[in-house]
């Protein structure tokens, strides 16, 4: 199983980040990237050390013919299509893709590697786990062995709170 986060918290020519998630899973197959299963959208405030518009998220399950940094690879170009400019850690951003998982591959940091997998802060946020509970219910993380319900209950309930899905 290949699961995707994807984030949004500025408007762009498609229109706002709700409408931007949209556009990006569509422009999907054109990077070779086929879309299984997408989650509701949530709305939930951004998590930096600074003030910024509310995000929108969600969680793709898909399919491709890469390999994991193949694929990391892919999902930059896509970002860097709707606009993502890598400016600073934290910055808002038009589009957000993160690779979560890639068929339970483990990847460790190893210095040079700027691929870790799973994601390594997967686990400690609920605008991830709440999408990954939707598309996934069966996904176990391949190194705690807990599934994303499992995980949201060990977070505190005001970060719960904060996830409100989008209509």
């Amino acid at each position: 199983m290949i699961l995707v986060a994807l984030g949004a918290n500025l408007p762009g020519p498609w229109g706002g980040p709700k409408e931007g998630l949209r556009a990006a899973l569509e422009q999907f197959s054109n990077y070779g990237l086929r879309v299984e299963a997408v989650s509701p959208f949530y709305q939930t405030a951004a998590v930096t050390p600074y003030a910024q518009p509310d995000f929108v998220n969600a969680v793709a399950r898909i399919s491709v013919a890469y390999s994991p940094n193949e694929l990391l690879a892919q999902l930059h170009r896509i970002e860097a299509a709707f606009g993502r400019v890598r400016t600073q850690r934290w910055a808002e951003r038009t589009l957000d893709l993160d690779l979560l998982d890639f068929d339970s591959v483990v990847q460790p940091d190893t210095g040079s590697n700027h691929l870790v997998l799973p994601h390594p802060r997967l686990a400690l946020r609920a605008f991830v786990l709440v999408p990954l509970a939707d598309v996934a219910p069966s996904w176990r993380h391949p190194i705690s062995g807990q599934n994303a319900a499992e995980m949201l209950k060990s977070l505190p309930e005001s970060e719960k709170q904060g996830v409100r899905q989008l209509l």
